[in-house]
């Protein structure tokens, strides 16, 4: 469903002090791959059954929110003409909400109906090329950008303008929240869950250590570890611009759009991680303060007490900067 930015898992896992065994799978779903470890003792269900439920999981989100195949619930919707309405999941709804939400608390900033854009820019699953699109046609297609056309009434999802809705920016962290529960329900304490990138972890490894995530440097080339956190309990997302962009004239042009401007962004974030309890809020969160940048989102950020870790481009290379509540999140993870 989207090409994201991806955080490295620290590989290095030690032996089984418990008796407990670390099991662990993956593959490709939404365009990318997902990668799955959890501790397993003799209590829980077979590893296979464990993989069974989380690439169930996958399976009715791509049927539900896929921009890649015309027969998924949103890209039906997204054919439909101005003035109609859908009957929906309520998993699509919610996601409508927290797009919504989003939307409201960046001025228009962060938008769901922004597949126009992407698809006009060479971004999106119909676009034909990167290009610099001409006024006029950039134009039209703001016309048909906008969370305040669509409408939801009971299990219904309606639009009073054509416009397409794309998921890309919550869905991967919308169901590393969905794995990460049904794991709970089937008694797994203990997991690091990873999707497109996206991820959460809970508990520890069998030899009782935290669970390390490595933040990437904003490079092109290959990965380089920023910092190394550890985390339980919580959801980390990185939203950067350095994977998928393209050239022209001089002039880099990123994935990551303002809506307002119908533009990719144009200012300094190279990337920006946010933790938090919901990996559907990480996700989206970090989407948000990407968008706003360095000034307007590491405002916003602090306003709202929400855990974030940005890195800036500057002349000689790139300047990270953490917030209070990411430094005092981290350092109570240590405890």
């Amino acid at each position: 469903m989207r090409l994201c930015v991806s955080l490295a898992v620290v590989a290095a896992l030690a032996g089984c002090d418990r008796g407990d065994s670390l099991e662990s799978f993956g593959g490709p779903t939404m365009g990318s791959t997902y990668s799955i470890k959890y501790v397993r003792h003799a209590a829980l269900a077979a590893s296979d059954e464990v993989q069974a439920e989380v690439e169930g999981i996958l399976a009715q989100i791509d049927r539900q929110m896929s921009t890649y195949r015309s027969d998924s619930d949103i890209e039906r919707f997204n054919d439909l003409p101005a003035d109609r309405c859908q009957a929906m999941p309520a998993a699509v709804l919610q996601l409508v909400r927290v797009g919504r939400q989003l939307s409201r608390a960046s001025q228009g900033s962060f938008d769901l109906t922004v597949e126009p854009l992407l698809d006009l820019w060479g971004f999106g699953p119909q676009g034909r090329g990167e290009q610099v699109p001409e006024d006029e046609a950039l134009a039209r297609a703001r016309q048909r950008v906008g969370y305040q056309h669509l409408r939801i009434d009971g299990d219904l999802l309606c639009k009073d303008a054509a416009v397409e809705v794309d998921f890309n920016s919550i869905a991967a962290g919308y169901a590393v929240d969905r794995i990460a529960a049904r794991f709970e329900a089937m008694g797994i304490d203990d997991y690091l869950v990873e999707v497109t990138g996206e991820l959460k972890a809970a508990g520890r490894k069998p030899d009782g250590s935290a669970w390390r995530i490595a933040l990437e440097e904003p490079r092109d080339d290959r990965q380089v570890a920023e910092r190394i956190i550890e985390i339980d309990g919580y959801g980390v997302s990185t939203s950067g611009d350095y994977r998928n962009y393209f050239q022209h004239d001089g002039q880099r042009y990123s994935h990551t759009f303002d809506a307002r401007t119908g533009k990719p962004v144009e200012h300094g974030l190279a990337s920006v991680t946010v933790v938090h309890p919901a990996a559907l809020m990480a996700d989206g969160l970090s989407t948000l303060l990407l968008i706003l940048g360095p000034e307007r989102g590491w405002d916003y950020a602090e306003k709202h007490d929400i855990a974030a870790f940005f890195v800036i481009r500057a002349d000689t290379g790139f300047v990270t900067r953490s917030n209070r509540a990411f430094d005092r999140l981290l350092a109570g993870q240590k405890q």
